[in-house]
């Protein structure tokens, strides 16, 4: 039995951002956050209305906010303002329990709206297997939420036992159900392996770097492909492998990924690591980061991390900066004994410079990377 998770009908949520500053001195980087939680929100089909930051330096256990701000949220709800509010942190499943008592209306946070995205964006089976799984491996703790509303709405005498009963019915359904999913995504690992060790001998180029920074668009140019490209967040969620040979000395194998975000899901990076093997065993990778992001230092940092934590941060890299034509002023920083670029993927500007280098490094470790 496929175990579907809802998180309800995004066409009509009217939804309220929620972020935690430690100090006031912290304030513009959670509103950046948010900007960033605003447009996730977006994504997922949803209209923001309002955006709160609350200045505290330790979070509230039991409703991660103030009790202040809780009232305040209620009576926006009840006056119909919202319908949704959605946290820029992770929630404890204690904590969305008590908002969603306390607010009585949708409480989520930044964690579910990703696994939300990627729901809706996965076109590949393997895709779609690895975002139910990660989805399940959240929903697990949190299901006991679920049997206080059953109690709630339908409670009374007989309401306990049978609840307790379907919790622990939902409970092993869902572990079955994970237990299925693993078992799958290890054959499919089996055969990405198996086509790896195909392609062992030719040279590997990964682009990597943060969502929506115009890697399949650069990803495009250099294969003469058609992957799908769009101004939003998380439109590449599958590894897409191209093997070109016109205009390179030698047979090299592309491998666009999946973009990273802050505050991504650790459950989606356990279940995308076998997509994300493509870069492990790059042997040289295309950062692309977006030169006109106000926060291009913050998301290069992060997709560093991401590559530390898939231990890929050791493999050599080119940095691109994309879009040059939005900040035609920029200089590429000295990227300390690695290269970097500067160029515009949709404008096609500076695009030869980079397959040069591509086939500089292609052609360095000479007889080794032959078709």
């Amino acid at each position: 039995m496929r175990m579907a998770i809802e998180y309800g009908n995004t066409d009509k949520e009217r939804a309220i951002l929620i972020g935690i500053a430690e100090t006031s001195l912290a304030k513009a980087k959670a509103a950046d956050s948010l900007d960033e939680l605003a447009r996730l929100a977006s994504t997922a089909g949803a209209r923001v209305v309002a955006q709160r930051i609350q200045v505290r330096p330790k979070i509230n256990a039991a409703f991660y906010v103030g009790r202040g701000l809780v009232d305040e949220l209620k009576a926006q709800l009840a006056a119909g303002d919202a319908n949704c509010v959605i946290f820029d942190d992770p929630l404890t499943p204690a904590q969305q329990r008590n908002l969603e008592r306390e607010l009585e209306g949708k409480v989520i946070d930044r964690s579910i709206l990703i696994l939300d995205i990627f729901a809706r964006q996965a076109r590949t089976a393997a895709a779609r297997l690895q975002v139910e799984l990660a989805q399940l491996e959240y929903t697990l703790p949190r299901l006991t939420g679920a049997w206080v509303h059953f109690s709630k709405q339908y409670g009374g005498i007989g309401a306990k036992g049978p609840g307790e009963t379907q919790l622990e019915i939902d409970r092993r359904q869902v572990r079955d159900r994970i237990a299925h999913l693993k078992r799958k995504l290890e054959k499919l690992d089996i055969q990405r392996h198996t086509q790896r060790k195909r392609r062992q001998r030719l040279f590997k180029v990964a682009l990597v770097g943060y969502t929506n920074a115009g890697k399949s668009t650069l990803f495009n140019l250099l294969t003469k492909s058609d992957v799908s490209t769009a101004d939003k967040l998380f439109t590449t969620l599958d590894s897409t492998t191209r093997v070109m040979s016109a205009g390179y000395p030698c047979q090299i194998v592309f491998s666009d990924t999946v973009g990273f975000i802050k505050k991504l899901p650790h459950q989606l990076v356990e279940s995308f690591k076998s997509t994300l093997e493509e870069v492990h065993e790059a042997d040289l990778l295309l950062h692309v980061a977006d030169c006109a992001d106000t926060n291009l230092v913050e998301h290069i940092e992060q997709t560093r991390s991401v590559l530390s934590e898939i231990d890929a941060d050791s493999i050599p890299y080119i940095m691109v900066y994309n879009k040059i034509d939005a900040n035609p002023g920029f200089v590429p920083p000295f990227e300390n004994g690695s290269s970097s670029l500067a160029l515009s993927a949709a404008e096609k500007i500076g695009i030869e410079p980079l397959r040069a280098e591509i086939i500089l490094r292609a052609s360095a470790p000479a007889g080794h990377f032959t078709a």
